[in-house]
């Protein structure tokens, strides 16, 4: 889910935070890539002809397609990919993912009833879910083209790549869950926000420590205020939008003493323990790999047969386009 209307806050009261940029302005930088958002996005958006790309067993394989193609275009342009995979969740995000595992359910069987194309794409995309194949698939294909990854047995990637960032261990986060600025990445690059500036490889690059002095805050505050207007962790109160939010968290001195003097808004049962439980969890990682030696990084070389033979045959994906996209990773290490 993210923070509710965070986007918005920031457009409206700290735009000089974004910066539009093309993508090989990042040469020469190592990013941490939250994976998981990216392997939802090409199971729901590679396609041919609407219909997600498959091997000859019809298993399928558009989010291997996608990961290849956009290390691929990372390299050529001088920047160092290091993907991140999620660990296990917070327990207090299990009742989430649970609730998200049942709408896709909902959405399958309403895929199993429809009959217009229209309505067969959108259910399809509506009961998408990452399975353990889609993760192995992506890191035996990383494994093949010597692409470093991180897998902890906790925590999810947007916070393990936050906190890499925050040490300075790469340069940039690329996701576009914006809870990765709450948990205090530093520089965060996404899909370009400005839709007026149209073009190939247009990203919009935030920067948590211009988004806070634009709003008056501190970093901490800054928590207090997304947590507030609503996350994975805690529903927002009803009625208490972004603009309110931030009101709130500059007029009182804690999310309690706003509480006890509270009489307009109906505030949910449990909210001051889920609002703290909430706060604990975006600060849970700080420090966690101070020592760089206790980063779980995975690295191998690149196998350009074995991965020309995955690709063409396991996967099912035109030679010469995989020869040709390996040509660029070749000119590279010449």
């Amino acid at each position: 889910m993210g923070i509710k209307s965070l986007t918005k806050l920031i457009k409206e009261n700290s735009n000089d935070s974004i910066q539009t940029k093309k993508l090989y302005q990042l040469s020469g930088k190592k990013v941490a890539i939250d994976v998981s958002i990216f392997i939802y996005q090409y199971l729901m958006n590679v396609r041919n002809n609407n219909k997600l790309l498959t091997n000859s067993n019809g298993e399928v394989t558009s989010h291997i397609s996608g990961i290849f193609y956009k290390t691929i275009n990372y390299l050529s342009l001088g920047i160092e990919p290091i993907y991140v995979f999620d660990g296990k969740p917070p327990e207090d995000k299990l009742k989430l993912i649970k609730e998200r595992n049942k709408k896709a359910e909902i959405a399958k069987e309403k895929l199993r009833t429809s009959s217009e194309e229209k309505d067969i794409l959108k259910y399809e995309k509506l009961s998408t879910r990452m399975t353990r194949k889609h993760i192995e698939d992506i890191k035996t294909l990383l494994n093949l083209m010597g692409i470093k990854y991180i897998q902890d047995k906790e925590g999810e990637a947007e916070a393990i790549a936050s906190e890499l960032c925050r040490i300075g261990y790469v340069d940039y986060v690329v996701t576009e869950d914006m809870d990765a600025l709450v948990y205090g990445c530093p520089k965060m690059i996404r899909n370009n926000l400005d839709k007026s500036i149209k073009g190939k490889d247009i990203i919009s690059e935030l920067s948590l420590d211009k988004i806070i002095s634009s709003l008056d805050i501190s970093q901490d505050k800054f928590i207090e205020l997304c947590v507030l207007c609503g996350c994975d962790y805690c529903e927002n109160i009803p009625k208490i939008g972004i603009v309110k939010a931030l009101k709130i968290i500059k007029d009182y001195k804690n999310i309690k003493e706003f509480l006890d003097q509270n009489t307009t808004y109906k505030i949910p049962e449990n909210y001051l323990e889920r609002y703290k439980k909430s706060i604990e969890i975006f600060k849970l990682y700080r420090g966690r790999y101070d020592n760089t030696d206790e980063i779980p990084l995975f690295t191998s070389h690149i196998n350009i047969s074995k991965l020309i033979n995955y690709l063409v045959n396991d996967c099912s994906i035109g030679e010469n386009k995989v020869q040709n996209a390996i040509k660029k990773i070749q000119k590279i290490n010449q």
